[in-house]
């Protein structure tokens, strides 16, 4: 097939939706098919020899009129060229498929709100949004995306998703496809885990045998990064642990948080890695109290290298998970009591021993494979009907 896929950069060292496009546009091009990527940006070295490039170039400006902008250019190259598939991945139409990885943006909007623990502190976020022209533009684009006179096949990566197409805009489970979100197992392989992880922990200077959460995100606020700082300050002082982040290079608000809370001497940060193969080989659970997410890919990860996580009602990748087997989810990030004890939880090397297999499980039953043979009968589904006399 000739499958075209739409989304601004794709630099798969930032993580994220732009991982995943390199991850299926390599498995797609192994099949032979022909492969088109439509973006601003790229990191052709990620991504698959055999695939063509098409380079939109959009004009720089004020962030509330950028995505429209991409979307018109999206539009207008998709119309001079002729694709068996054409997929959109966010903030663009007109495509015979959506798969909005980064959910909706009404739904982040709600959710985002959550990061502040104070009532009072949410309710001036709510009202700041009323003054904010990139909501008012986001919210609207996306009504042109899924409510507009020629609506798109849309593949959802969870349950959370579904409902909150339904919540939102009235669009019944009926109408949507769930693919759940996979990771391709071979940036995982782990014939030299021993030997990585040894060489990790050294650099860390911390013992083998010393318990190690880590936390990985770029955007520290909306991932949840205070709320466990506060939560590591409730796990008893005689419980050995440590936290590791890897993320953005700056850290400081953080820092002082921990100083400020007495669990500095608990965390090491690490800054940004393009890939946190080693941090995930080094480290024995995953802690990830998220307040939106559809499908975190770093849960994927961390099961994949057979970690346990810790991860929220928020995530939608909390529903590949068996509590307390494997793992917990947590109801509110907030709750440094309920985060403090799973962390505690984690903390105990027996627990460990046996949730890294359910871990391992859990990574077992939905396999990359099996993400893209679904995702494949949706394309085959666009192109028979594409085909099909009118």
């Amino acid at each position: 097939m000739n499958i075209a896929l739409c989304y601004e950069s794709v630099l798969p060292s930032r993580g994220g939706c732009e991982t995943y496009i390199g991850d299926l546009s390599r498995r797609l091009a192994k099949d032979g098919h022909d492969v088109q990527l439509y973006a601003c940006r790229w990191d052709a070295a990620a991504l698959p020899a055999s695939m063509h490039f098409h380079k939109l170039d959009v004009p720089k400006g004020m962030r509330f009129l950028r995505p429209w902008r991409f979307g018109r250019a999206v539009e207008k190259a998709l119309a001079a060229g002729v694709h068996d598939v054409t997929v959109g991945f966010d903030k663009t139409w007109g495509q015979d498929i959506l798969y909005p990885q980064g959910g909706l943006h009404k739904a982040s909007v709600a959710h985002n709100r959550r990061k502040h623990a104070n009532v009072f502190l949410r309710t001036v976020a709510s009202l700041a949004k009323w003054f904010d022209p990139a909501a008012w533009s986001f919210a609207k684009l996306e009504r042109k995306q899924y409510l507009g006179a020629t609506r798109p096949i849309v593949v959802v990566n969870s349950e959370m998703v579904r409902g909150h197409f339904a919540e939102f805009y009235g669009i019944g489970p009926e109408k949507l496809r769930i693919v759940r979100s996979a990771i391709d197992p071979t940036r995982f392989e782990d014939g030299d885990r021993d030997e990585r992880r040894k060489a990790e922990r050294a650099s860390w200077a911390i013992a083998s045998d010393s318990p190690v959460g880590l936390f990985v995100a770029m955007n520290y606020r909306l991932k949840g990064l205070a709320p466990l700082i506060r939560a590591l300050a409730r796990v008893p002082r005689d419980v050995s642990l440590k936290i590791a982040v890897v993320g953005h290079p700056k850290f400081a608000q953080y820092e002082r948080l921990a100083v400020s809370l007495g669990v500095r001497d608990r965390l090491i940060f690490l800054g940004f890695r393009a890939s946190p193969k080693d941090a995930y080989f080094a480290a024995d659970f995953l802690v990830h109290p998220t307040f939106y997410d559809p499908c975190s890919l770093v849960v994927l990860e961390a099961l994949a290298c057979g970690l346990p996580v810790i991860t929220t009602r928020f995530n939608g990748a909390g529903e590949l998970l068996s509590p307390p087997a494997n793992g917990f989810v947590i109801g509110d990030p907030h709750d440094a009591r309920e985060l403090g004890d799973a962390l505690t939880i984690l903390a105990d090397p027996a627990y460990r021993a046996t949730a890294s297999i359910a871990a391992r499980g859990a990574a077992q039953a939905w396999t990359f494979e099996q993400h893209y043979a679904a995702l494949l009968g949706v394309f085959e589904s666009v192109r028979t009907r594409k085909l099909a006399p009118r």
